[in-house]
């Protein structure tokens, strides 16, 4: 009995030891830009790029692409980053490419360039993307430019372009729920629902012009109308049953910009404030938690309990990026590049 306990008391502190072991590794940084976050510049006439800022800000890249790829353009107007495993996929509207690098390297894997018009936000699903694309404009085309966007469908696989989804209307933000695209645009009166199986449109949901940013949280759609001095409103769309509610905003929140979900909150722009309402609320706040003198709030998040506001200044020169605490108190300014127009989280 005794060999028994002994054997069994080995057993079990190479077993503890293998499973601290594990722990300690799955902590370990999976590369150089591992904990932290990106900041998207859109660029103006010239290449696009991308920062980067370690979460507690010891760590700050200014050009990550070009640190690590070198002479590669990653190209202009960059639009958009989204996920997948341990790759990103910068979208560079202005020059039809998505760049797939590693996510913590961010050295090159390879580049999307066909089957891409104006492309502008990416999702995945079961080894695909789907990348809304803008197709041609009304001012340059118009006899359909306002319903020629299209869904493309990327292999990732292979990264390369598989198939196209015509929209017939306009496109821009997606986010994917249960097997649907839900799109939004600010010149489309309905938010657009595609079913990725089928590859075919459902039946849109009527929520009015001017819609920009979308969140989706625990079964329902957030999306925020208004920009340009319009007015304002919060539409959320129950997707169990497409039924439909609304806060409306004062005048005086005229022109929201933004928004974003996180903890349960809404958060939202106008100007260069920022306020919060909890997602059941029944009308917004007119008390802003962070007010600013940005000169254009271009790109807005939220995240580990932080506020990130995006400064893209005149489109000519590089720029700020400002991170603030909840309670509205500034914790970090990063002298970012031209336009920034978003923030993405690498952790």
């Amino acid at each position: 009995m005794m060999k028994f306990s002994k054997l069994f008391l080995i057993a079990l502190s190479v077993s503890l030891f293998v499973s601290c072991s594990n722990d300690d590794n799955d902590n370990e940084p999976k590369g150089v830009y591992d904990n932290g976050f990106f900041v998207l510049n859109e660029g103006s006439a010239g290449q696009g790029s991308v920062s980067f800022s370690s979460d507690d800000f010891s760590t700050f890249t200014k050009d990550v692409y070009t640190a690590v790829n070198g002479t590669d353009l990653l190209g202009k107007y960059a639009q958009n980053i989204f996920f997948d495993g341990d790759r990103a996929y910068i979208i560079a509207g202005g020059s039809n490419v998505i760049n797939v690098v590693n996510r913590y390297t961010f050295k090159l894997i390879a580049k999307v360039d066909t089957g891409l018009k104006n492309p502008r936000y990416g999702v995945v699903k079961d080894g695909k993307a789907y990348v809304t694309n803008a197709n041609t404009y009304s001012y340059e085309n118009a006899a359909t430019g306002n319903t020629d966007d299209y869904v493309a469908v990327i292999n990732l696989a292979t990264n390369t372009f598989e198939s196209k989804i015509d929209l017939n209307s306009t496109a821009n933000r997606v986010v994917l729920k249960d097997g649907k695209l839900y799109i939004t645009d600010s010149y489309n009166d309905k938010l657009l629902v595609v079913d990725i199986a089928t590859k075919k449109l459902d039946a849109p949901v009527q929520i009015g012009l001017n819609a920009d940013s979308i969140e989706e949280e625990n079964g329902v759609l957030y999306i925020l109308k208004g920009g340009f001095g319009n007015s304002s409103e919060i539409v959320k769309v129950k997707i169990a049953d497409k039924t439909t509610s609304k806060i409306t905003f004062p005048t005086a929140l005229d022109g929201a910009g933004f928004m974003d979900i996180f903890d349960s909150k809404i958060y939202y722009t106008v100007g260069g404030a920022v306020y919060a309402i909890s997602t059941t609320a029944t009308a917004a706040s007119t008390t802003a938690i962070v007010t600013t003198s940005v000169g254009y709030l271009y790109g807005f998040a939220v995240n580990n309990n932080h506020i990130y506001i995006a400064d893209s200044g005149d489109f000519k020169a590089d720029s700020k990026a400002y991170i603030y605490s909840l309670s509205g108190t500034l914790q970090k300014e990063l002298n970012v590049g031209v336009g920034p127009n978003g923030f993405y989280f690498n952790d």
